[in-house]
């Protein structure tokens, strides 16, 4: 955490399945400038009852020492595929959210202008910008392995947003069903085995792509000693550092 010139501050907030996860983050920097918090998820997640717990989020920040100015944009990771604002999918949330607006809901409710970004695109721009990644030039490719594979892609800086890599087919299944944390647990792999899978996902991804650098993440990745030096790759690999801080980073980052 760290003090700054409050123009900067920016509150992130990170829409998860069982959690909302927010934040106050210096925009210069990246760095967060408050300690982390969270409220549940409401259950169902309807547009109505996140508007709710959202404006329960910014009446608890506002309140903080380290708050944002009153009227400053709110940037928030959202789980559902976004298009100019409007969602096109959801996960774990209720199906009212497909085709709303989030920007203009999420506004009106809060009374100041929000700026939704899909949840592995924050994650992923806050890892190239400011966490494993930081300093890379040309393509950065982040890979989120949990109960399914998050990703994003960000090249010099400027994110590519809504890509979808573990829908990837390889073998005539879904890279996500083979590779993901979840698949290794569910098909009782060793890491010996599990890399073998990943070598082949990564593999493929890479011949796609031909990033400059791969970012694993997920929860999986601080176990990074048991599989990483297995891979066999042309492309750099390196575990990601923000681990669960990254999607309320990279969604106040969106509003830089």
């Amino acid at each position: 955490m760290e003090s700054t010139t409050r123009e900067a501050l920016r509150l992130g907030i990170d829409i998860g399945g069982t959690a909302i996860k927010y934040g106050v983050v210096n925009t210069d920097t990246g760095n967060l400038a408050s300690p982390m918090a969270q409220l549940p998820t409401p259950n169902p997640a309807t547009p109505d009852a996140v508007a709710r717990a959202l404006q329960a989020v910014v009446a608890d920040v506002q309140g903080w020492d380290q708050s944002p100015e009153p009227d400053a944009a709110v940037g928030v990771a959202f789980p559902a595929i976004i298009r100019r604002g409007t969602a096109c999918s959801a996960a774990n949330i209720s199906d009212e959210w497909i085709g709303r607006q989030v920007n203009d809901l999420l506004g009106t409710a809060l009374n100041r202008d929000v700026l939704v970004i899909n949840d592995a695109d924050a994650a992923g721009l806050a890892e190239a910008a400011m966490g494993a990644g930081k300093g890379q030039h040309g393509a950065v490719l982040v890979l989120t392995l949990g109960t399914g594979i998050g990703s994003a892609l960000v090249v010099d800086g400027a994110l590519v947003p809504n890509f979808e890599l573990g829908h990837l087919e390889i073998g005539g299944e879904k890279a996500e069903a083979r590779t993901s944390a979840v698949a290794r647990e569910r098909d009782g792999l060793s890491w010996q085995e599990y890399s073998l899978r990943l070598q082949d996902y990564l593999a493929h991804v890479e011949f796609l792509f031909s990033p400059e650098l791969i970012i694993l993440g997920g929860g999986i990745s601080v176990r990074h000693e048991e599989f990483l030096p297995q891979l066999r790759l042309d492309t750099p690999v390196r575990p990601a550092l923000l681990h669960n801080t990254a999607g309320v980073v990279g969604a106040a980052l969106t509003l830089r």
